[in-house]
């Protein structure tokens, strides 16, 4: 991969003569992207549709979260940072463009002015705003975008790798301008590449970026918020930056209200709700409908100082669930995982744990228009998958749903299915124990983190059905920093998992489900699958060039890992609950996908009533 941090501006002007002559336009200065067609927003847009460019500057919000941190950089593999931190927004970072959750996909110019892309998308350049700055006031320059997209895709978290493999060229073009040419065939590199963060080169100098975690040095960005104080694993206080450069700029028109975002951690989820309820929170997020209906009557309730907000989505349902581990000689036999999935009782654990008020996810996208259709494949789908047939599992084709039970404790029917498969697998009851034909128990262990209740109660009613087949089960509980060294070496048998998905997936599917990941430590393919079709579905997405060959590249691949048996899934979120402070606001307008990433703290604002 080339770096060249001062092409000769004679050169750019003979590669655009040179085009011109070959009967191709220029490429055209644009304010946004998007992966299919235009973006919905014009050039003069005031403010995102779900900002209120009006909101009000002040006030504070104050979020809970299990768990702890024990760095501020999230940029590294080491160390454990506040999640907020990773992603673009008012929190985390900037990047050259910014998201608009208003659309499946589509980036608007921040710390650019404009992008350009090529004819088949094969390289795209950005062009900074003379504006942007640093929060320490110094301006977010070429050198600095070059440098950070060099430095994490070979010193940074593994997640930036994938990226940067596919960069053949990074060229400064112009004073203020930088390319990048792909090596790859793939739309969405155009878009992905005006999504990394960008990070000041002089701030490490003479430091080894990669051992740059803990909590001694904060990363320095241009994003509005700027760490203040904070307590490794208590607390962390992030202060809006009242010189922030993009005040004035249209996409940031109503983001960054807070005076002062403010995360309190706890040690399980219990003591987030109980802090909530004696106000030292003024705002908490349910994933708990059970909960929702029958705990939330405490008297900030009855006065209508807190508030319950449903907040409607139309974004895919992820996976949630305890994830099983084909690297383990245990799950490596599709229908010992089969038989895991018939032995999980969900209609009488989602009674249990929700009153059944909560839907079951039933494939990886669903809830949304990308989610696999009932009944056999057809179409382009039947077409996508027809070469692999051979190697897809049962249901695939055919068509395929969860096992539902009969929402009885002992849940017999699925039970003695459960029992059938695991002998065509070789295991059968045993005096008891399930066993193999050489005697040898079958046994796994679930790991949890510490203060994990809801998902430890899940479990507890979940090995109660397992003991039922005669298989011993451990549930292992270990705190956050054993948690992600033991995930991120794949040392587990079973564990809880949950991914997200948008309406818009693209590079990160080979990160969450590709063989070559899956082999590196700290990817996001905990499941360790190895499937050449869900690959090609990945690649098919990301070359299409219609919207109806992306959705159905997309619904084949649902049908790969719904089919692989590799989650055993709960009970999806369709919807968010937030209980908040009266003086917490949000705009009428909802984006389509929700209550989504740092959504709460990008766009809310404080406003005590008149």
């Amino acid at each position: 991969m080339r770096t060249n941090y001062f092409a000769s501006l004679r050169t750019t002007g003979a590669i655009l003569a040179l085009i011109a002559c070959s009967g191709f336009a220029a490429a055209e200065p644009k304010h946004g992207i998007a992966m299919y067609g235009e973006p919905q927003l014009p050039p003069d847009f005031v403010s995102l549709p779900y900002a209120n460019p009006d909101a009000p500057k002040g006030g504070r919000i104050v979020l809970g979260e299990r768990g702890g941190f024990d760095s501020l950089n999230p940029f590294v593999r080491k160390g454990r940072a506040p999640w907020q931190l990773r992603f673009a927004g008012t929190v985390g970072f900037e990047s050259l463009m910014g998201r608009s959750w208003d659309e499946p996909f589509t980036l608007y110019c921040l710390l650019c002015e404009s992008v350009e892309v090529g004819p088949r998308r094969e390289w795209v350049e950005f062009t900074l705003r003379p504006e942007a700055k640093f929060s320490d006031g110094s301006p977010v320059t070429v050198e600095d975008v070059m440098w950070s997209y060099e430095t994490l895709g070979t010193k940074g978290n593994p997640r930036y790798a994938s990226l940067w493999d596919k960069i053949e060229t990074m060229e400064q073009t112009g004073p203020a301008s930088v390319r990048f040419t792909f090596n790859t065939e793939d739309r969405e590199l155009a878009l992905l590449v005006g999504m990394r963060p960008i990070l000041k080169k002089a701030q490490y100098d003479g430091i080894d970026f990669a051992e740059t975690d803990g909590t001694d040095m904060a990363p320095i960005t241009s994003a509005p918020y700027v760490v203040g104080d904070f307590e490794a694993g208590r607390f962390i206080s992030l202060k809006r930056n009242p010189d922030y450069w993009g005040n004035d700029l249209p996409f940031m028109r109503g983001q960054a209200n807070f005076d002062e975002i403010r995360i309190e951690y706890f040690g399980e989820g219990t003591a987030v709700f109980e802090a909530f309820k004696a106000g030292e929170l003024n705002t908490n997020r349910e994933s708990n409908a059970e909960k929702w209906e029958t705990q939330y009557d405490f008297p900030a309730i009855d006065s209508g100082d807190v508030i319950k907000s449903i907040i409607p989505h139309e974004r895919p349902s992820g996976i949630t669930g305890f994830v099983m581990n084909t690297r383990r000689d245990q799950f490596r036999d599709w229908r010992v995982r089969d038989a895991m999935l018939h032995a999980f009782n969900f209609e009488f654990i989602n009674e249990t744990m929700t009153g059944g008020r909560q839907p079951r996810i039933t494939s990886y996208f669903s809830n949304s228009v990308l989610g696999m259709r009932p009944g056999p494949a057809e179409g382009k789908v039947r077409d996508f998958l027809a070469p692999y047939a051979d190697q897809l599992l049962p249901g695939a084709l055919e068509g395929y749903a969860l096992p539902e039970g009969d929402g009885t404790l002992r849940n017999r029917k699925n039970i003695a299915r459960a029992m059938d498969l695991m002998a065509e697998a070789g295991w059968t009851v045993q005096d008891g124990v399930m066993k193999n034909a050489s005697g040898t128990p079958f046994s796994f262990e679930i790991l949890l983190t510490q203060g994990a209740s809801e998902e430890q109660a899940i479990a507890d009613l979940y090995v109660q059905a397992l003991d039922r087949l005669g298989i011993a089960v451990n549930v292992s509980t270990v705190d956050d920093a054993q948690f992600k060294e033991r995930t991120n070496a794949y040392d587990f048998d079973m564990t809880w998992y949950r991914r997200g998905l948008s309406l818009s997936p693209g590079n990160e599917q080979k990160a969450y489900w590709g063989a070559a990941a899956g082999m590196e430590p700290g990817s996001r393919n905990w499941m360790g699958m190895t499937s050449p079709a869900a690959e090609a579905m990945i690649d098919k997405l990301l070359t299409s060039e219609s919207r109806e060959d992306f959705l159905a590249a997309t619904r084949a691949l649902d049908r790969v890992l719904t089919t692989g048996r590799y989650v055993i899934p709960t009970y999806q979120w369709a919807i968010s609950r937030i209980a908040h402070a009266k003086e917490l606001k949000y705009p009428e307008k909802l984006p389509i996908y929700g209550d989504w990433i740092n959504w709460q703290t990008d766009v809310w604002w404080y406003e005590e009533d008149k």
